[in-house]
């Protein structure tokens, strides 16, 4: 059996989501058992800084180099 968890993908202007490893479900908060799987989720996780990549675009759209 495959172990499954919650990826936390937290954003810059919006709240943090937890993505399932096993099925993709999208949710606000890490519960125990995934909605969309039905899998009890392992201790643990994973962190997806996000928010890096979104801070970088505005840094971009806001630079006025000339």
């Amino acid at each position: 059996m495959r172990r499954v968890y919650w990826t936390q993908r937290t954003h810059l202007f919006r709240r943090d989501e937890y993505i399932c490893s096993g099925c993709n479900y999208a949710s606000d908060k890490p519960l125990r058992v995934c909605p969309g799987c039905k899998t009890v989720m392992a201790m643990g996780g994973k962190y997806d800084p996000q928010w890096v990549d979104e801070a970088e675009v505005i840094s971009a759209l806001m630079d006025d180099d000339w």
